[in-house]
């Protein structure tokens, strides 16, 4: 599963890890976690049980024409498939109100897309390139989405946390998972594993080019990534084992800059280290670029400097 992301600026890098603030999916509220979508559990004695959530595209339940197939047949669970054969360069956007998703899309791959804006309907169109920025509707399909639980979205692979059970880093997760005492200390283990054993990669930021997808396991195998490719590993990892992880894209204040980071959500009793604190039952920020690569703590803020453009 491969897909595409706004041009990136370079990644300057200023501030450690920060946490803070309840922010929401799309703008809008939301609740408390069910069973069917949020998380692991932790038994009587403490110990954290992870639940592992399958995402995968379905051929038999496809539909389209002889270039595009999309499947629909997993929409409560927060997300759909797509297959596209065509000798152009592909296109998918979502819509839903005044949001738009766009993603570059890899021919003969299935790839999985989120809803992550919630219930309603959303309009999916596949656009085929023609020449130069010119695109044309290849096809267009709607989806009417009821989730069955609203983090269902975030605790699946898609596009962009790009996994499965033979992964590597679900692998890496799990032997976490076997050992944590609660989700706190499994989100505690994957945060130290990652600010221990992956760089920041300079050299990529100033090559890397629109449309570039992290590879979770390639990530972890190298040591090193930019701000997309630590997010996207501990999105990975953390989804893998049940919790539920936001990749957020938008920009860091003082200096505009677009960036990558995490947020994850827990409804376990809050905890704190020098590092990093939990909320209960609240939406909390995860900026492991800043913080694997021992930025001053100085910068750490409240949340006002941060803008979230688009999540998944």
């Amino acid at each position: 599963m491969r897909s595409v992301i706004v041009t990136k600026k370079k990644t300057i890098l200023f501030i450690t890890i920060l946490l803070c603030l309840f922010l929401t999916a799309c703008g809008g509220s939301t609740g408390s976690a069910a069973s069917s979508g949020g998380g692991g559990s932790t038994n009587a004695e403490g110990d954290f049980k992870p639940e592992y959530h399958e995402a995968e595209y379905h051929d038999d339940s496809a539909q389209g024409n002889s270039e595009v197939q999309v499947d629909l047949s997993c929409v409560s669970q927060g997300y759909f498939g797509l297959l596209a054969n065509s000798s152009a360069k592909l296109k998918l956007q979502v819509f839903k109100g005044d949001e738009t998703f766009t993603y570059d899309v890899e021919n003969e791959i299935p790839q999985l897309f989120p809803f992550q804006c919630g219930d309603g309907t959303y309009t999916i169109k596949v656009m085929e390139n023609v020449s130069g920025n010119q695109y044309y509707e290849l096809y267009s399909t709607s989806a009417s989405v009821s989730l069955e639980d609203p983090l269902a979205p975030y605790v699946r692979p898609n596009a962009y946390a790009d996994y499965d059970e033979n992964s590597d880093c679900v692998k890496e997760a799990a032997k976490m998972a076997s050992t944590a005492t609660s989700e706190e200390d499994f989100v505690g283990q994957v945060y130290d594993y990652i600010c221990k054993h992956v760089k920041y990669d300079y050299k990529e930021a100033e090559t890397v080019s629109s449309g570039y997808v992290p590879d979770p396991d390639e990530v972890m195998g190298t040591g090193k990534g930019i701000c997309f490719d630590y997010a996207s590993l501990a999105a990975s990892m953390l989804r893998s084992q049940g919790i539920p992880t936001k990749i957020i894209f938008g920009y860091v204040a003082p200096d505009n800059l677009y960036h990558a980071w995490n947020m994850f959500y827990t409804e376990e009793k809050g905890w704190t280290t020098v590092e990093f604190s939990v909320d209960p039952g609240d939406w909390t920020r995860v900026d492991l670029t800043f913080s694997a690569n021992g930025q001053n703590a100085d910068f750490i803020g409240d949340g006002t400097n941060y803008q979230d453009v688009y999540q998944y």
